[in-house]
């Protein structure tokens, strides 16, 4: 290593800074998240600077640098920019034998600054040893996407435990498990999810009672893993499927997503389409409740939101008259996803002051609608489910009072690579299935926002050799009616 890792205590230790300007600034911002005592030297200063010498946060001399400035100091910092400055700068400081660090000049520092996570107590710092900065960041950006924001308030709670467990639990082995069982299990995703108080007292039931009894428990987390993207999946959903021990998925859930889940997880299929159900609820029910009794971390994986016609709700109470710890991850709902990414607006000013979700389905779908409040004004319709009934649905709208030419669009496999939006009016919703043979899950948006829906799709359809002649007819059809 040309460089050696280290981690400084700089409180109450005085550092000086050299330069008044922005680069100085971003120094200076690290410098007061670790207590140290500034002094900034410069001729001027900008405004953020200003601010915190007006506020008594850092000490100030208005002038330029003198050999003698560097005296006292633990550390020193030359961040003027400017060239002949910061090497008179390292030459005073190493002179007297206090390590320098010159802002973008490795060749005048004696220690560079890596590029840091900031998850305090818990700090990544990442360096290329001056070699690629850009790099160095890039890679810190990417290690922000995956560490919850919450990692240091996990490892001060941790903290406050240590002696309990070190009073109760004997031996160092047994301590380390308890710590590993702790750190992956349900109690760390309380405290992560901000649910600190409801942690703090399972905390002390489980070092109070046996933790391993505990860890045979096992536990459920119903995730919603969004419409399709991966790149839609919360950092929460992400967490929950790389500690998974068994995977419980449906049909919508995409490999991509799969890619996810900790590889030497079990994966259980359950997925169900219309009328093929791979499945049925209370086998999948029965599924949820033999893996948790196992002592296992379920994670029951959902497209959408398990909340929205997902049936979350009847699995999370099944889950919990069996005494079976629950969480529930929302995801990014079908409607919510696929209409941004069909880029129509579920509300607008102009057009829409309210959005209603129903399902398409028979049972209690459609067949329990209330139509009649389905047609008022200013109103987005979401129908999940809906396709094979897409005919009954337009029937039904129309004749409670809705305009059949109402916009329609079609989003099928919504915000996935192979997505499709096929835009119309609402009389001819059931023709748009029929003529696109569409298949995939798919929702139908009814409204006047539905006229947001882009038509690349459709373009890129007739623009293509496609020999299926109900598609070249309908399209001459939409040419004609001008849609």
């Amino acid at each position: 290593m040309d460089h050696f890792p280290i981690f400084l205590a700089l409180k109450g230790q005085k550092v000086l800074l050299v330069g008044g300007g922005d680069l100085a600034a971003r120094k200076l911002r690290l410098l007061l998240k670790a207590d140290a005592a500034v002094t900034v030297i410069a001729p001027t200063l900008c405004d953020e600077i200003q601010e915190l010498v007006a506020g008594a946060h850092i000490g100030y001399e208005e002038r330029e640098f003198l050999a003698e400035d560097v005296n006292g100091a633990s550390l020193v910092f030359a961040a003027t920019d400017i060239e002949a400055v910061d090497a008179f700068v390292s030459q005073a400081a190493r002179l007297k034998g206090i390590k320098i660090n010159a802002v973008d000049r490795p060749d005048l520092s004696d220690f560079i600054m890596p590029a840091i996570v900031d998850r305090s107590p818990m700090v990544v710092a990442i360096s290329s040893g001056g070699a690629a900065p850009i790099l160095a960041r890039n890679l810190r950006e990417k290690i922000e996407s995956i560490l919850p924001p919450a990692l240091g308030r996990l490892a001060t709670f941790a903290d406050s435990f240590r002696g309990a467990v070190k009073g109760t639990i004997s031996g160092g082995n047994e301590r380390r498990k308890f710590w590993e069982n702790f750190f992956d299990g349900p109690i760390a995703e309380s405290v992560l999810s901000g649910r600190e108080v409801s942690a703090r007292e399972k905390m002390l039931g489980l070092i109070n009672l046996n933790w391993k009894e505990e860890r045979k428990a096992g536990h459920v987390a119903i995730v919603g893993a969004g419409p399709g993207d991966p790149d839609l999946l919360t950092f929460r959903a992400m967490r929950f499927m790389q500690q998974a021990d068994v995977v419980i998925y449906d049909r919508l859930i995409s490999d991509e997503i799969l890619d996810y889940v900790r590889r030497d997880a079990d994966r259980i299929y359950v997925g169900k389409a219309p009328g093929k159900h791979s499945k049925s609820q209370d086998e999948i029910n029965e599924i949820l409740v033999n893996e948790a009794h196992k002592g296992l971390r379920v994670v029951r994986l959902k497209g959408g939101d398990p909340f929205v016609f997902g049936r979350g709700g009847e699995e999370m109470e099944v889950l919990q008259s069996e005494g079976i710890d629950v969480d529930v991850v929302p995801g990014i709902t079908a409607a919510v996803g696929c209409a941004a990414s069909a880029a129509i607006p579920l509300t607008h000013r102009d057009h829409a002051s309210m959005v209603t979700f129903v399902s398409g389905q028979n049972g209690d779908g459609i067949a329990q609608a209330d139509w009649s409040g389905l047609v008022s004004s200013r109103q987005t319709l979401v129908f999940y489910m809906g396709i094979s009934n897409a005919d009954h649905i337009s029937s039904k709208l129309i004749s409670h009072g809705l305009d059949a030419n109402t916009p329609v669009a079609i989003i099928e496999n919504g915000t996935r690579s192979d997505q499709r939006v096929l835009p119309g009016k609402l009389s001819e919703a059931a023709q748009l299935v029929e003529t696109y043979e569409i298949t995939g899950p798919a929702l139908i948006v009814i409204g006047s926002v539905a006229a947001f829906a882009s038509k690349a799709d459709l373009q890129q359809i007739a623009a293509g050799a496609i020999e299926n002649k109900n598609v070249t007819s309908y399209l001459n059809e939409v040419a004609v009616a001008g849609i």
